[in-house]
């Protein structure tokens, strides 16, 4: 008789322990879940931000980035390169992704972006105009034609008359910012959200012509996503309050 108190003192303790386990849900549960997604190079920092958030809010979740050139990555995808999510700087690389029906789902515009000047810190050239980027003994480094920034500058010299004679002409507008910020050009055109980034290795300057060349950056779903639940719910993410946060931060515009 004299055990019984014990014994039912320590069947309520089993009973209490095994209703705490089954009430405690662990991350450690969550199915996991990848996710990649091939992004353009000028949005280096705000997706691996938002990626992280998107990580952070969805546990199991990882997320796997590829930034390059918009251009160079439209190529990696139609060889056949695996990714779930596309996020081009412009318009016309996203339609060579949607001619070949590599999408899944309409593209949808997410931020916008406008050229700047960047020069050494402290812009020792003195540039103070796009037309100073045509001056013989300035060293200036643009995006090639075929990559956003340099289909940008294009139409900007377009527009102005301005003929550049760039030293090189880069893959993507991180190696122009790349340029410069090591000091083998003294000046080189990139975004606004690039000048921001660098912060003080850099001195920006705006000129008024980058108005006549803004660049809508779009994103979609590829048709082989591997999970296209979880593409969509990233896109939905990047295009909601969360995400937008983190761009206009960074200096995008509204789409």
């Amino acid at each position: 008789m004299k055990l019984r108190p014990f014994v039912a003192l320590l069947a309520a303790g089993v009973l209490l322990t095994a209703c705490g386990s089954s009430e405690e849900p662990s991350e450690a549960s969550a199915e996991p879940r990848e996710l990649t997604v091939f992004a353009a190079a000028s949005l280096t920092s705000t997706f691996t931000e938002i990626g992280e958030q998107f990580e952070a809010a969805n546990p199991g979740v990882t997320v796997t980035f590829s930034f390059a050139g918009s251009s160079d990555l439209v190529t990696q995808i139609t060889e056949g390169a695996p990714a779930d999510v596309f996020a081009s700087a412009d318009e016309k690389n996203m339609t060579k992704v949607t001619d070949a029906s590599l999408n899944s789902g309409d593209p949808v515009d997410f931020a916008t972006n406008v050229l700047e000047i960047a020069t050494a810190a402290g812009n020792p050239a003195g540039v103070t105009s796009f037309a100073d980027l045509a001056e013989p003994d300035l060293k200036v480094v643009v995006c090639a034609e075929q990559v956003p920034c340099g289909s940008a500058t294009k139409t900007v010299e377009d527009a102005t008359g301005v003929t550049l004679t760039p030293v090189s002409e880069e893959s993507s507008v991180t190696d122009v910012l790349g340029k410069v910020t090591s000091g083998e050009a003294d000046a080189g055109l990139v975004y606004v959200t690039d000048v921001t980034s660098a912060g003080d290795e850099v001195t920006g300057v705006e000129f008024p012509e980058s108005s006549e060349a803004v660049n809508t950056y779009p994103i979609t779903a590829l048709n082989d996503a591997s999970d296209e639940e979880l593409a969509q719910q990233f896109i939905d993410y990047v295009t909601g309050t969360e995400g937008q946060s983190v761009l206009s931060d960074a200096g995008f515009g509204a789409p």
